[in-house]
């Protein structure tokens, strides 16, 4: 008798595809990488006529203009009978894979395919040679069987009026909030930052499907150069998650029972264990733990429970890393102490973040890590926006004693999650909560700052004195008071 239900989820196949090809005439489009990453996928599960059975295909949205892609792939994959999904910017890709288990254990479905990627790289190149390239085109009457879309806004008008737009410019203020709560100075704070990305470039330069092929010193990535500048203080451009490249991933998930009838091999099998997310959105600056995340903490509290371990225990894990903050808050909120890596990838920087797509990639590698190191289990977790939702996403090469698990914390995080009113045109002194220096070019251009005023309310404001400027970046400007007028801070 099997160990395993027949409508036990488990994914069989898995591939990532990566092109460097300078000659961007020679490239294929990311419709392309896509449809290459299934193909393999299924080729890695030792079985072609998974594509043919799919039942749904799921691709999160990204930078190109496909209005369909799923329904471009079941045309070229044979899947006839596939329902096409797309998931705009702000659905957790977690939620993507959370869907297909669901959808599988309920019965609903057999055999479901997930991909996503992107070709920043081959526009870059025909960019510079004065060119633009050709995408296949769909019908403007096309649209997905299933779309998928956020709840709410990310970003409010006080933020945007301070100069904040960029995702790399809150991610800042949030680190400053945190180094602030764990008492690091700036230099220490900068210091271990540098010293971890050092590290991933390490182990990017160990896989094969990285980006970035060469390992990176802890001084270069800490320091303001002409090829690594400072994009928001204290992040520099290594800091950040590396969105032009031409990557693909592929996932094929389907019943035990359907991978038992196409006689795929046992050893190929992953089984998803536990997996939690929270959809709960609030604006960066409303948050009044500006440095902590309640969302992962719940969720890494939850998935824990449910598959029974403890994070510090799991030694392979992908912890999301678009900018070091979402990395330093979960090792926060999971109670992580320990020392070991928390990329298996070389984390967005080296190993390459596809805008919409990075989980994917991760868990192709994890999906190959615990195939060689059976019954370890990994742990892959994932953020959607400005560290708006959190998932995590646990697996293992042997079934869950009690079936896939699968938990929806985002009521537990809105109670949970105390929240300041965001106002404009604040007068009169007010304290730092969470800051940053914008750079234009090699030069700083804007302190943007956070501000706590009385009452439980919050603002946003600027600064373009550089004397301010220079101070931000040379101490601890946290919970120091300054003037608010018209929008902008001064000196008191």
């Amino acid at each position: 008798m099997a160990e395993w239900a027949p409508n036990t989820p488990v994914l069989v196949g898995v591939a990532a595809v990566q092109q460097k090809l300078d000659d961007y005439r020679q490239a294929l489009e990311p419709i392309a990488l896509m449809e290459q990453a299934l193909r393999d996928a299924a080729a890695d599960a030792g079985s072609v006529e998974l594509l043919e059975r799919a039942d749904e295909i799921l691709v999160p949205n990204s930078l190109w203009g496909y209005r369909d892609p799923a329904r471009l792939l079941a045309a070229r994959l044979g899947a006839s009978r596939a329902t096409t999904l797309l998931a705009d910017f702000g659905i957790l890709q977690q939620g993507l894979i959370n869907r297909a288990c669901q959808r599988i254990q309920s019965g609903d479905t057999q055999v479901m395919l997930i991909t996503g990627g992107e070709g920043r790289y081959r526009e870059q190149c025909a960019a510079r040679a004065g060119e633009q390239l050709d995408f296949t085109v769909q019908h403007e009457d096309v649209e997905p069987d299933v779309m998928l879309r956020p709840g709410a806004e990310l970003i409010s008008e006080v933020e945007g009026a301070a100069g904040l737009g960029m995702p790399v410019g809150y991610y800042a203020i949030m680190d400053s909030a945190l180094r602030y709560k764990q008492g690091l100075s700036v230099e220490e704070h900068r210091d271990q930052m540098a010293a971890q990305y050092a590290r991933f470039s390490e182990i990017a330069a160990g896989n094969p499907d990285a980006w970035v092929d060469e390992a990176v010193s802890a001084e270069f990535i800490r320091e303001h150069s002409p090829k690594n500048r400072m994009l928001a203080f204290p992040y520099t451009k290594l800091h950040n998650s590396q969105w032009t490249v031409d990557q693909a991933a592929g996932l094929i998930l389907c019943a035990a029972a359907v991978a038992e009838d196409l006689g795929i091999d046992r050893r190929r099998w992953v089984f998803p264990v536990a997996s939690t997310e929270s959809n709960f959105m609030t604006v960066i600056s409303a948050r009044r733990d500006l440095g902590g995340s309640e969302g992962f903490r719940f969720a890494g509290r939850k998935a824990m429970e449910l598959a029974g371990v403890d994070f510090n225990d799991i030694r392979l894990r992908e912890l999301y890393s678009c900018f070091p903050f979402a990395v330093r808050v979960q090792r926060e909120e999971f109670g992580l102490h320990d020392a070991g890596d928390d990329s298996v990838t070389g984390a967005m920087t080296f190993g390459g973040g596809p805008l919409n797509n990075f989980v994917f990639q991760a868990t192709v590698k994890m999906a190959q890590l615990l195939r060689e190191n059976p019954g370890e289990t990994g742990l892959v977790t994932t953020v959607s926006g400005l560290l708006t939702k959190q998932a995590c996403g646990l697996w293992c090469t042997e079934p869950p004693a009690n079936g896939w698990a699968f938990a929806d914390v985002t009521d537990e995080v809105r109670v949970s999650t105390p929240l300041c009113e965001l106002v404009a045109d604040y007068e009169g002194c007010a304290t730092v909560a969470g800051y940053t220096v914008l750079y234009r070019g090699m030069d700083p251009w804007r302190a943007v700052a956070v501000f706590d005023l009385p009452g439980k309310r919050r603002t946003v404001c600027y600064s373009e004195d550089v004397a301010i400027m220079e101070d931000m970046m040379a101490r601890e400007c946290c919970g120091e008071s300054y003037r608010l007028s018209n929008g902008q801070f001064f000196v008191m």
